[in-house]
């Protein structure tokens, strides 16, 4: 090995540590360790403040000014409700986009401008949305304060989770597997449903996953357009076309009036609901994975 050689090896195996960079990566910990730090507080507070209000009573009872009751029963079923029409409606249509954006669609301009779009309604404040609905579902449709109008808004605000998520599961299938479906004879739609989807099934899984916790975080959008009602079902359609309050919106009427020890319940149900999510995407991706390979 020559001098240079070596110098070099050396250099680049026992780099000088300099001040600046003992600094950075310091200040990069405390960062870290800084959102995490608030990340657990915020739980631990909201645990510690809403579980001692969550009783059996609390999740079986609708609220009632005659019985004095508190309950967040209508709101489980409105969440349910607006999860099961919202995915109904935007799930077929957000896969199949992506379908069509990576397999059928020629890239350019206008591959561009579709992306560019869904992209830019992902990041549109829900508030909008949720006037947006009020005016079109609610006033032109004549649906009003309904669960149908939340959640065909929410269809508008979980389509380009769907969409996007799906599309980039879509492209780490690898392309060989597309030419070798297509070099035997296959059709492309046969080669797309036996080989390409269930290759990229954990991604539309997950898309899936993510809309819901979206569906069920949200608050803003539904307060426009499926109101603040809290009446229990008295038919399996005929709810869809009433006002009905979501477990996000019946928080915030209950801290509207004050009363926070019911809307930190409530929080706290919202709570072990995400970590839930969270949980089933992580354990959902893993097994699709493994099954996958095997």
């Amino acid at each position: 090995m020559t001098h240079d050689k070596l110098s070099n090896h050396i250099s680049l195996t026992h780099r000088k540590r300099r001040p600046a960079d003992a600094a950075l990566k310091g200040i990069i910990y405390f960062c870290a360790i800084l959102v995490v730090a608030v990340l657990f507080y915020m739980l631990a507070y909201i645990m510690v403040r809403g579980l001692p209000n969550v009783t059996w009573q609390f999740l079986s009872t609708a609220p009632s000014a005659l019985n004095k009751t508190v309950g967040i029963l209508p709101g489980v079923i409105n969440t349910l409700y607006m999860i099961g029409i919202t995915l109904l409606i935007a799930t077929p249509i957000g896969v199949g986009g992506a379908i069509y954006l990576s397999e059928y669609a020629k890239r350019g301009g206008i591959v561009r401008v579709i992306e560019f779009t869904t992209e830019t309604l992902a990041g549109i404040p829900s508030v909008l949305y949720g006037l947006f609905g009020a005016l079109f579902f609610g006033i032109a449709f004549k649906l009003g304060y309904s669960i149908l109008a939340g959640s065909l808004t929410m269809v508008l605000m979980v389509l380009p989770i769907i969409v996007r998520t799906t599309q980039e599961a879509l492209k780490t299938v690898p392309e060989p597997y597309r030419e070798g479906a297509l070099g035997i004879g296959a059709t492309k739609w046969y080669m797309i449903r036996t080989i390409i989807l269930p290759s990229a099934l954990p991604g539309v899984i997950t898309a899936i996953i993510l809309a819901i916790g979206r569906i069920v975080g949200e608050s803003a959008a539904l307060i426009f357009t499926s109101g603040i009602g809290t009446n229990m079902p008295r038919g399996f359609f005929s709810h869809m076309t009433e006002s009905g309050a979501t477990l996000t919106v019946q928080l915030y009427t209950y801290a509207a009036k004050g009363q926070n020890e019911y809307a930190f319940g409530i929080a706290a149900v919202l709570v072990i609901i995400v970590l839930v999510i969270n949980l089933l995407t992580n354990y959902m991706s893993k097994k699709f994975n493994v099954n996958h390979k095997k």
